[in-house]
């Protein structure tokens, strides 16, 4: 008998970002890194059309340790109105799912996550099996996550696909978000992705341009 995978539909409302760990320490550390900014960027700029709420979490950031968040993403938090902005967490867990967090997915009715930052392999991974665990739908960028060792990423991506995650795009994911070109939200949200073209072309092909069929 064929099984076949649960189909994860997304409903912006009951939507939310989540940027694990996107820290300035790991600048040249990190492999492909500022792609992953560029997309960390696009989708929190993306998240005021859509009205969808945006967490960041930051891992030891205190100190010598990672730092706070870049400046690329913070700009652009800063810009959400309060309402859609949760966060920076610091953390010491690796997972981004603290009691803050914890308490915004049950306050707002959050159904399905969308997961990208850092490092793909520990933060990210622990962040999704989490999530999956207490019955999220969680939607991994692929163009959106990376790890120190670029070998890790196709491993991670593979072991959240597994789990029930489903691994995407920044731009198959945020089209699905819009779903109809006759919605009010298409023409500021075209404009938008028109900027991006270079970036999210970029993105791409510095993260999945080798990939083939692992991701």
């Amino acid at each position: 008998m064929a099984s076949y995978a649960r189909v994860l539909k997304i409903v912006p409302e009951r939507t939310a970002f989540f940027v694990c760990d996107v820290q300035d320490r790991m600048r040249g550390v990190v492999s492909n890194y500022d792609s992953v900014i560029k997309t960390a960027a696009r989708m929190v700029r993306v998240a005021e059309v859509f009205k969808v709420p945006v967490v960041i979490t930051e891992q030891v950031p205190k100190g010598e340790f990672f730092q706070a968040t870049v400046p690329e993403i913070l700009d652009r938090f800063a810009t959400l109105p309060e309402s859609q902005r949760f966060g920076p967490y610091p953390k010491t867990k690796f997972g981004m799912l603290i009691p803050e967090v914890e308490t915004l997915l049950n306050q707002k009715d959050i159904q399905s996550v969308v997961l990208f930052g850092v490092e793909s392999h520990i933060c990210v991974v622990q962040t999704a099996m989490a999530l999956l665990a207490g019955g999220k739908d969680v939607h991994v960028l692929s163009d959106g996550v990376s790890s120190i060792n670029a070998e890790e990423v196709p491993i991670a991506l593979a072991r959240m696909r597994q789990a029930g995650a489903s691994v995407t795009t920044s731009e198959s994911l945020l089209y699905e978000m819009m779903g109809d070109a006759s919605d009010s939200k298409f023409k500021p949200f075209a404009a938008l992705m028109k900027e991006e073209k270079s970036n999210i072309s970029e993105s791409l092909k510095s993260l999945l341009g080798n990939a083939g069929t692992s991701v």
